[in-house]
């Protein structure tokens, strides 16, 4: 996640309550899709191979999450983001006389007032207009098309009219499956969207984006908030062709207060990512019981709040306490989200070291993972190292991006400086390599598990609540649907693909505290029953329903 909004104090909660907390049967049903929706063969070649456990295009009769009604989006303004795949377009307009008028307005959803005379996606052609005549259709499309690029726009428009050309001679079936889609069906609409896309078929693309505009809203229910950064998502992809134009209200950058306030907001709502950094501590913790020299190599810092319980509790230990060296790596977006450099969170565990008697050094690398090397980590012999890999592996570029393989690099560089214990917190999502499709249905599964669990422990109406999305989640969605190679850097993967590089590296797996786990166990259930928690073969798998989202894992 963007700036490791997640990352704040995973430990100062209690550890007391003895209640035991279940986890649902049905862990291998999908979650997302709850109608039934028609696959062809060659749809089901789009699905990942490695992901077996998700069945995108199921349904559960039990839930009526697949189809919301849409609801007229708030008077409010919102702006989501920036793409921050390509700057936004600003084209002159020069608009003849006409009905359509367009805007600078934001590529985000707004007001229904609004979208009447506001142009922001590209052309939304009336569903209607395929039964007119072809040559008053063409001259419409370059009516519109004059309108949003000025005089200059034969190159475009001829390529809409190749576009228009192809679908007159399209089978009449074509058509019928796409206005068939259940009217009020936004996830479907979304889905049939992408798989558009996906065939690069953009004349329905163009369509239906115009269907989608009045049924996402920032302030909407889970599905419609997430459909508004996924349309964002899509329009940025769209706009990445050439074809069209993607034009974007320049949000404001949230100060770095405001940001990391927005990140603990955020963390608190979503217990599973804290308690898998919970889980982490306590694999740490268990690994260097006894040592007397202790060095910590945190790969993403943050603001260093999930040391401060560790230290206390080394500061407790039986013959007093050992000697603490943390490592900290981080790049300039969280400086951006502290405010500063990695020296004011040396000073502020160095301050809290002191307190609990605890002798202390910090060592600050304030680089990227991918620039990491052994002289930057300042590993001295004799001390009892612990690695941690905190939701930051997966911006690292593999295989599939780059012939340095920074993903594969770190862990072999790690293995030869033999630590204690290694340490990996991750989102379980299958975004690295699978194709765009796949890749959107795997986006809509997992944010949609949590738009949905932040309902509950973030109620509608909280002030902050729009804005925690947007510049927590919103951008990193983004990034997903609309970037490819360099550009798309958040590359998840499940922990079966992690096993496997850590295996590669030579690394054995290392059971987590099964103490710990208890009581993670029972904590989350005083968030939401809803909350999930499972472990399999010593590994913590955390999520939401039956969805896992987070998962925690250690290694030696």
């Amino acid at each position: 996640m963007t700036a490791s909004p997640i990352k704040h104090s995973a430990a100062n909660i209690s550890m007391q309550s003895s209640k035991q907390y279940g986890y649902p049967d049905n862990s291998q049903k999908p979650y997302y899709d709850r109608k039934p929706m028609s696959v062809t063969e060659e749809e089901l070649h789009y699905v990942p191979q490695n992901h077996q456990d998700l069945h995108y295009l199921s349904s559960d009769d039990n839930s009526q999450r697949g189809s919301i009604p849409p609801q007229k989006p708030s008077q409010e303004q919102y702006c989501t983001l920036e793409s921050s795949l390509a700057p936004p377009v600003c084209t002159k307009q020069n608009s003849p006389p006409s009905s359509v008028s367009f805007s600078s307005s934001s590529g985000s959803p707004h007001s229904q007032q609004d979208s009447q005379s506001d142009n922001t996606y590209g052309s939304p052609i009336s569903v209607s207009c395929i039964t007119e005549d072809p040559h008053d259709l063409k001259n419409k499309l370059r009516e519109i098309e004059t309108a949003m690029l000025g005089p200059d726009s034969d190159n475009i428009v001829n390529s809409f009219e190749t576009s228009f050309a192809s679908h007159l001679s399209l089978e009449p079936e074509k058509w019928k499956q796409v206005l068939e889609i259940p009217k009020g069906d936004l996830k479907q609409v979304l889905i049939a969207c992408a798989r558009a896309m996906a065939e690069e078929d953009f004349f329905v693309v163009e369509w239906l984006m115009s269907e989608l505009r009045p049924m996402v809203s920032v302030s909407g229910e889970p599905i419609q908030r997430l459909g508004a950064y996924l349309l964002e998502g899509l329009v940025a992809r769209r706009a990445s062709s050439g074809s069209s134009i993607y034009k974007a209200l320049k949000c404001k950058e949230p100060t770095s207060s405001d940001l990391l306030s927005y990140m603990h907001i955020l963390y608190e709502a979503c217990p599973y990512f804290k308690f898998a950094y919970m889980s982490a501590n306590g694999a740490i913790a268990e690994a260097l019981k006894g040592e007397n020299m202790v060095h910590i190599i945190d790969f993403q810092l943050a603001q260093g709040t999930q040391w401060v319980s560790l230290i206390q509790a080394l500061a407790a230990r039986p013959g007093g306490p050992p000697r603490v060296k943390i490592t900290g790596i981080d790049d300039s977006v969280s400086a951006y989200a502290r405010g500063g450099g990695l020296n004011l969170v040396g000073h502020r565990l160095s301050r809290l070291a002191e307190s609990c008697n605890v002798p202390f050094e910090f060592n600050a690398a304030a680089m990227s993972g991918c620039e990491v090397e052994r002289e930057h980590l300042a590993v001295r012999p004799g001390e009892a190292l612990a690695v941690n890999f905190p939701f930051m592996l997966h911006h690292m570029p593999d295989e599939s991006v780059s012939t340095a393989n920074h993903r594969d690099r770190l862990l072999r560089l790690v293995k030869s400086l033999n630590p204690k214990v290694v340490t990996l917190v991750e989102q379980e999502s299958n975004t690295n390599t699978a194709p765009f499709f796949p890749r959107f249905l795997e986006t809509l599964d997992y944010y949609t598990a949590i738009f949905e669990s932040i309902d509950v422990t973030l109620p509608r109406e909280h002030k902050d609540r729009i804005s925690v999305e947007q510049h927590c989640l919103a951008r990193d969605i983004v990034n997903i649907i609309a970037c490819e190679g360099p550009e798309r850097v958040e590359r998840h993967e499940l922990y079966g693909k992690w096993r496997a590089r850590f295996m590669m590296a030579g690394f054995k797996p290392y059971p987590l505290s099964s103490l710990v786990n208890a009581t993670i166990k029972t904590l989350l259930q005083s968030y939401c029953t809803s909350y999930s928690l499972e472990e399999r073969d010593g590994v913590l798998y955390l999520g939401w329903l039956d969805r896992p989202l987070a998962v925690s894992c250690a290694w030696r």
